[in-house]
């Protein structure tokens, strides 16, 4: 099977990429520190400041799935967020929330998380680059498709590229192949022709490419969310990314 620039494939490597929002085109990991500092200022007093890396860190490692069973369609998504909440209150020695403190919690989490929302600084550029070329650009994401158009919004990128699916789509979200395939639907490209971006292993790189993109992982510097071993990135057979900057080469353009 031949690469992004197999002979007698067109003129152009691919007709589109497909992009995911959160840590690929805006600094989600950002936002979530400095929502995660106002709630631990309120809800974790007793927790020195220089712990705010561990809760960061075990935030987004989200080590008990709640996130994942609700873009399956599994949980609500005030119950994850709920759940997730007081997971991160237990492990910190916080107190329990209860439905209404948990509500007042959860008004610290999105003010600061919506305040701080921007867009890396080579999304724009690559975006506006693959546009000159002529490919189609697009956003899938495992967030609701209202909430994801602001956040485009607000970090500069609403005008760049559509919000094409979200997880109110179809009622679930990735790693399940046909969200890649509405979203290919969509944006008017052929599986095979189309590229897939996003800064997890699973769910986002491995799964577009199972389900026939071409399957892109932006491993960008810093934490990640997750332990990948140097086996498990082989194995995955996916285009690996410092940072967008390198996207077009990486795609045979």
């Amino acid at each position: 099977m031949g690469g992004p620039g197999a002979a007698g494939s067109g003129a152009r490597p691919v007709d589109g990429v497909l992009f995911d929002i959160d840590d690929t085109l805006v600094d989600t990991r950002g936002a979530f520190a400095r929502a995660l500092a106002g709630t631990t200022s309120a809800y974790l007093p007793h927790l020195p400041a220089a712990r705010g890396g561990d809760v960061l860190a075990h935030w987004r490692a989200d080590s008990l799935g709640y996130y994942r069973q609700y873009t399956a369609g599994e949980l609500g998504y005030e119950a994850q967020r709920m759940a997730r909440a007081n997971d991160l209150q237990a492990e910190f020695g916080g107190a329990a929330l209860d439905l209404d403190s948990f509500h007042a919690w959860d008004a610290v989490f999105e003010e600061g998380v919506q305040s701080a929302w921007a867009a890396h600084s080579d999304a724009l550029q690559v975006i506006a680059e693959l546009r000159a070329d002529g490919v189609a650009v697009g956003a899938l994401s495992n967030a609701l498709v209202g909430y994801q158009t602001r956040k485009l919004a607000r970090a500069g990128l609403a005008g760049a590229m559509p919000m094409l699916v979200g997880l109110d789509t179809l009622g679930f979200g990735k790693p399940d192949p046909r969200v890649f395939l509405e979203a290919c639907r969509l944006l008017g490209t052929e599986p095979a022709r189309t590229a897939y971006v996003g800064d997890e292993l699973d769910i986002d790189a491995q799964a577009a490419s199972a389900a026939g993109l071409i399957g892109v992982w932006l491993d960008r510097p810093g934490a990640r969310r997750v332990e990948i071993s140097a086996d498990d990135v082989a194995a995955a057979g996916v285009i690996v990314l410092p940072g967008l900057a390198g996207l077009r080469a990486a795609l045979g353009f």
